[in-house]
């Protein structure tokens, strides 16, 4: 391979499934040493491009080409063989196992599985900076060294180029400038980077060119520093976006969900996983919860939506009392409840749409009279959310799993701002999605507070946290330890307290002298 030879060339790759094309003649031309960032809408074809060039599923059409060299991947072993790896979203290490195991797993054959693969791993680590214990265990780690840990892992087989799925969806600022770093300086050694993102802040700040593809095709490819991340979500949605509203304060003095004196201890009985947690949210207001995953924000959820019991404490719904009741009369007492995982939690996904409908309402109208489903009804009230809320898809019969990720999302929000609840609890609304299931999700959300909805919000997103919330409490070790105004925070701000650098109100302070 000479100085010029694309490291990946695709040419003509078209993917059909039963009734869905999937990509449609995609062309991708990616540089030795370059990030380069694929964006596209949910079902857009991203993710079957990847796994294509990854092994994982085979084209009907066209060709890839891997450092000038024409191949055909059968299994994502005969990618690896090839130098290239893929860092998936959700991460694949097995916890009560050391860094140095994870790596090593599936790959004894390389350097054996004692001094000589640590010895590799110490090398791999000091060559592009991605320093973690070999003999941690990985339960013990933070996200950002998981993630460390998985690029170590497609290194140590080979790869130099390396498809990223997502990598910063659940890091905080800071992290996302370590990991910046990190690639940039794997750029130097030569590496070259898929790097697949719905932030198109963070792709406009690392890629050195970004793709676009629109309902299974690529449109174009653009310098990401001329262009603005307007102008790329509009031409990932082939259309205008619209301008994002003046915020308004709608918030009331009504208090509709008042937690009190929340306490909840791990299954072991000795560790608090909610300490004293005191929360308010009131009419017309949203709420929002920040905090690095894994610091109690899931149990604080669970807690109050009955799915976990508190150790001791209240939880309050417009002045009754739901502590000791279950989470199905919860929701009848007028909780709308968007979970973190759609697909664990919200959704039946080999079941028809208007059988989705019914999940979480099924004692109420319109999907219930009396005893008795109203299946007419269920299917009439689907009907209206996949038109009020932009489902795509060809009817309502069809099974939740052939739904892209953010028309399946779309289906849940629809679903949970139905049947007028009084609270809503938002886990990760936009998880995932693309930027216009983004766009409409946010609109509706702000809509809802508008009729005077309150909303507690959990997101992983800090943008998101600060353009919709009228509050943003920060959640750090299953404690509310700092609150914030997203009138001057910033993304920095909130991720030094996350972290436990400093107070969300000090670094506020500090920022405005």
């Amino acid at each position: 391979m000479n100085a010029t030879t694309p490291a990946v060339v695709l040419s003509g790759i078209t993917k059909r499934f039963p009734g869905v094309v999937a990509n449609s003649d995609v062309h991708l031309s990616v540089q030795v040493g370059e990030v380069h960032a694929l964006c596209g809408e949910n079902g857009a074809g991203k993710s079957t491009l990847m796994k294509i060039l990854y092994g994982m599923q085979q084209p009907d059409e066209g060709t890839i080409e891997v450092a000038g060299r024409q191949v055909r991947f059968r299994t994502p072993a005969d990618a690896i063989k090839a130098g290239i790896g893929m860092v998936h979203q959700h991460f694949m290490l097995a916890d009560n196992l050391t860094v140095q195991e994870n790596v090593v797993l599936g790959a004894e054959s390389l350097h054996g599985i004692g001094g000589r693969a640590r010895k590799r791993i110490l090398e791999l680590a000091d060559a592009t900076g991605l320093n973690v214990d070999p003999g941690v265990l990985v339960e013990r780690l933070g996200v950002a060294d998981r993630q460390r840990v998985e690029i170590l892992k497609v290194l140590y087989r080979g790869a130099k180029v390396i498809i990223l799925d997502e990598p910063t969806a659940v890091l905080v600022p800071q992290e996302v400038d370590e990991l910046f770093a990190t690639l940039r300086g794997m750029q130097q050694q030569g590496f070259t980077f898929l790097f697949i993102s719905h932030k198109l802040d963070e792709v406009r700040a690392i890629a050195d060119s970004v793709t676009i593809i629109r309902r299974g095709t690529t449109v174009g490819t653009a310098d990401p520093k001329a262009v603005s991340s307007r102008q790329l979500a509009e031409m990932m949605v082939g259309s205008e976006l619209p301008s994002p509203e003046t915020r308004e304060s709608t918030v009331t003095d009504r208090v509709v969900l008042s937690v009190e004196n929340l306490g909840l201890v791990a299954a072991e009985g000795t560790r608090p996983v909610l300490d004293d947690i005191d929360l308010v949210v009131r009419a017309g207001e949203i709420v929002g919860i920040a905090g690095v995953e894994g610091n109690g924000q899931t149990e604080l959820v669970e807690t109050i939506m009955g799915m976990r019991k508190a150790h001791h404490g209240r939880v309050l719904l417009v002045d009754r009392d739901l502590t000791k009741l279950g989470t199905l009369a919860r929701r009848e007492a007028g909780i709308g409840y968007i979970p973190e995982d759609r697909h664990r939690q919200g959704l039946l996904l080999t079941q028809p749409l208007w059988a989705n409908r019914i999940l979480g309402h099924q004692t109420r109208r319109p999907v219930a009279k009396g005893q008795w489903l109203d299946l007419p009804g269920a299917k009439q009230d689907t009907k209206r959310i996949v038109e009020d809320f932009d489902v795509r898809t060809p009817g309502i019969d069809v099974a939740a799993v052939a739904l892209s990720g953010g028309n399946q999302q779309k289906l849940v929000v629809g679903r949970e701002l139905s049947g007028d609840p009084v609270l809503l609890i938002a886990s990760h609304p936009t998880r995932g999605v693309d930027v216009g299931a983004q766009a409409l999700i946010w609109d509706e959300i702000r809509n809802a507070r508008a009729r005077g909805l309150a909303v507690l919000l959990i997101s992983a997103d800090l943008d998101e946290l600060i353009g919709l919330s009228d509050t943003i409490r920060v959640m750090l070790r299953g404690r509310l330890v700092a609150d914030a105004d997203p009138a001057t925070v910033t993304p920095e701000d909130l991720g030094s307290a996350m972290t436990g650098v400093t107070s969300a109100e000090h670094a506020s302070e500090s920022e405005g002298e």
